[in-house]
């Protein structure tokens, strides 16, 4: 029998990163993606923390049960 062939790799992808739209790849190696670096990462974290980013809502319609 012969030996199992690894499969063929691929190039590795890369992704604009969030904060500063900089190339970054987007692999195991990059312990910050999908950010380029640890001051992106910790900008969007203080964003979220802050309030800053917000997910839009419709209020509900006012019912007057009364």
């Amino acid at each position: 029998m012969s030996e199992p062939t690894a499969p063929p790799s691929r190039a590795p992808r890369v992704v604009p990163c969030p904060t500063c739209r900089a190339p970054t790849l987007f692999t195991p190696d990059n312990p910050f993606r999908p950010f380029c670096s640890a001051r992106c990462q910790g900008q969007d974290f203080g964003a979220w923390a802050t309030e800053s980013y917000r997910v839009g809502a419709e209020s509900p319609p006012d019912t007057a049960d009364d």
